[in-house]
């Protein structure tokens, strides 16, 4: 006669089910409601357009202005630049952007499109209608040149 592994909990545990029946309430199926705030909607729309090559920084020349003193104590605001409507399941998005010269602008506009596309349907699942997108500037690299170099 073989022996089988017991499959008995120590005393006074619960055994787990094994993984095969688990399961998971899918979302949006369970009680209770979540509500993802507006902010972090932009906070992560203004993360995946910044990681998208060309793109030298969001906002407008006053939104910048500000973003540079906020660096100067080392608060970033990576929501810089980015508006969003969010409602129950959809959300809308709008940005500003400043392009690296000689980046195509079309090019790089699509391209933080789908970042931003992509990252707001997966990391916070709601779906996104739109994703508008102004350019406001370009930077070119000799008028970096030309500016007083910042004091740290």
């Amino acid at each position: 006669m073989t022996s089988q592994p017991s499959s008995a909990a120590p005393a006074g545990s619960t055994p787990l089910p094994p993984k095969s029946n688990a399961t998971k309430t899918p979302a949006g199926q369970g009680k209770g409601s979540t509500t993802i705030a507006e902010s972090v909607v932009a906070k992560i729309a203004g993360i995946a357009a910044r990681q998208v090559p060309g793109v030298y920084a969001l906002g407008g020349g006053v939104a910048r202005a500000m973003g540079q003193i906020r660096d100067v104590v080392s608060q970033h605001d990576m929501a810089q630049g980015v508006s969003v409507e969010v409602g129950h399941t959809q959300a809308a998005v709008d940005v500003i952007l400043v392009v690296d010269y000689p980046y195509p602008l079309q090019d790089v506009a699509g391209q933080v499109r789908d970042a931003i596309y992509d990252s707001v349907e997966t990391l916070v699942g709601l779906e996104v209608t739109e994703v508008n997108i102004s350019i406001a500037d370009i930077r070119i690299p000799s008028d970096d040149q030309s500016e007083s170099p910042r004091v740290s």
